[in-house]
């Protein structure tokens, strides 16, 4: 009886030691694996503001599909005037993001200052480089400028607006068309080039008005140069003003003429919206962070294009003729195919 209690004394030891044992292998195999590394992702607006419905809206969009696709955080901070480029792109550079986007070509000059301050942080831009004070692109390794071809989506709007005024279905037909820009900019005009070039293709004798407000957040500069537009007969009038041009579309919309959106397709702003612009920043936004998140973040340029399916265009408030779409979809093919190429200077 007293070895069957040793016996059994010895085994209850042992269970309990088994099981000891295999907690320290549990708490040990958990400490081995290495939590799941989450991405810093910061993006700092221009002074448009998200509410722009334009390209800085379209970035924060890139940056939510990355934080539902790819488990980053992400977090954004606008900027009220160009003084706050500087500190709100060191803001996230200092805390050691993994990237930091900065938004628009006026900041390519805090972008230059701040990146060659952090020089292991890694940085994009849309619409620009890091540049010094006279804009020459000082080429840092880890700056990613993310460039587009707006030509090519002002060029499909363009085509529409000339193929409605020699086909007499515009509202005025008096073959006036019109653009309002924002500050005369290199975006800006490259999106103005297109319009006018393609107009110009479809419809020899058209006339097209390019005027500026110089101001990307004020909707009432840009409608008073849209009145002026529409007083000179123009009644088609294509906004490249960001949160200013909303103006253009509302101007238009009082008048009983048509407009056309820039960047996002706005056909929501108005009901005189008939086409969009497409310059999909939210892709470039996205396509950023995916490469640092995948270990092929690079400096240099990356350009999105009609050809790889990052410019375009959308029809909105109005339904077209099939000779027209015919048309659009016959141009857009050249482009893409590289036998017709838009310019990037507005033609004399």
């Amino acid at each position: 009886m007293k070895g069957w209690k040793m016996v059994h004394s010895r085994l209850r030891f042992l269970g309990v030691a088994g099981v000891a044992l295999m907690l320290l292998a549990a708490c040990g195999s958990s400490n081995n694996t290495p939590a799941a590394k989450v991405y810093k992702i910061g993006l700092v607006t221009d002074i448009g503001g998200l509410n722009d419905k334009s390209f800085n809206h379209l970035a924060d969009l890139g940056l939510e599909k990355a934080k539902t696709d790819f488990k980053v955080q992400g977090d954004v901070v606008e900027s009220k005037s160009g003084d706050d480029y500087v500190p709100n792109l060191t803001n996230f550079a200092s805390k050691k993001y993994d990237l930091v986007i900065g938004v628009g070509f006026l900041m390519q000059t805090a972008m230059g200052t701040v990146s060659g301050q952090f020089p292991n942080v890694n940085f994009a831009i849309i619409d620009g480089a890091g540049t010094d004070a006279n804009f020459n692109d000082l080429k840092h390794p880890n700056v990613q400028s993310l460039y587009f071809s707006e030509q090519d989506a002002g060029a499909m709007v363009g085509a529409l607006a000339g193929l409605l005024e020699k086909q007499n279905k515009a509202k005025k037909n008096a073959g006036v068309i019109s653009a309002v820009g924002g500050i005369s900019i290199p975006p800006v005009n490259h999106y103005i080039a297109g319009y006018k070039w393609a107009a110009t293709m479809m419809d020899p004798g058209i006339k097209v008005l390019v005027g500026y407000s110089n101001d990307f957040t004020d909707p009432a500069k840009c409608k008073n140069v849209a009145a002026n537009q529409i007083s000179s007969k123009a009644d088609i009038l294509f906004q490249v003003a960001g949160g200013c041009g909303l103006g253009v579309l509302q101007a238009a919309g009082q008048a009983g003429v048509y407009s056309v959106g820039v960047d996002a397709d706005q056909k929501d702003a108005d009901p005189s919206v008939i086409a969009s612009a497409l310059k999909k920043v939210d892709v470039a936004t996205y396509t950023a962070i995916q490469n640092v998140v995948n270990g092929k973040f690079a400096g240099g340029a990356l350009t999105f294009n009609i050809a790889n399916d990052g410019a375009g265009y959308a029809l909105d408030n109005l339904t077209v003729s099939a000779d027209i779409q015919t048309a659009l979809d016959d141009l857009k093919a050249k482009i893409k195919a590289g036998t017709l190429t838009p310019p990037a200077d507005i033609p004399a």
